[in-house]
């Protein structure tokens, strides 16, 4: 369930479709992010209008966990805020951006950092050193949820696996190899398959 009267951070599809739109995974990340976190191409609105209005992407941090060769794998239990994705197998963690995230009105590259590690410091516990990328934008028009979300990859890069989970929602948190992921493919959200499709070239 949202929170009553959350704002959750947009832009337009509209704008979107100008630079580009695409469907699966786009590397070159930097020139969609120039463009979308410029203030005055980003903005809050509430999100029951943002969760069925096509017509904005909702801004979605999506963190791949990695140690070595292995990423963190959860399933989504039944207190995850987005009720379609309960059950589902992810590598992802994150989530929407909010207003309690930085300011009223928009979001500029270092407001959109801070408030990435504040949303992945809400959901785990990484208690080792790590390196975070940007590593390419997440589109999946095929979907109700994909349809109104845009995800922005990052990798965490590990120097130890000690990785706690502090959100209830998060189940079974454990780190596998690819192969392990690939007999749960067919359980997971559609971003986690779409990202472990091409899990060796986001993990360079």
């Amino acid at each position: 369930m949202s929170v009553p009267n959350e704002h959750v951070l947009v832009i337009r599809r509209e704008l979107f479709d100008q630079l580009g739109s695409f469907q699966g995974l786009n590397f070159e990340a930097q020139k969609y992010l120039e463009a979308f976190l410029s203030r005055g191409n980003n903005f809050f609105i509430e999100r029951p209008e943002a969760e069925i209005n096509p017509a904005y992407k909702q801004i979605i941090p999506y963190a791949l966990i990695a140690f070595e060769n292995k990423v963190a794998y959860y399933v989504r239990g039944k207190k995850a805020g987005e009720q379609r994705l309960v059950a589902k197998g992810s590598i992802g963690i994150g989530g929407h951006m909010n207003e309690a995230d930085e300011s009223l009105f928009a979001m500029d590259k270092q407001a959109y950092r801070a408030g990435v590690e504040r949303e992945v410091n809400e959901e785990i516990k990484i208690d080792t050193r790590f390196d975070d990328r940007i590593v390419a934008l997440l589109n999946d028009d095929t979907t109700e949820v994909g349809r109104v979300h845009l995800g922005i990859v990052h990798v965490f890069k590990l120097a130890e696996p000690k990785l706690e989970k502090r959100e209830a929602m998060i189940t079974g948190l454990t780190f596998l190899s690819k192969e392990e992921l690939l007999s749960r493919r067919e359980t997971m959200e559609t971003w986690s398959q779409i990202c472990l499709d091409s899990l060796e070239r986001l993990l360079l």
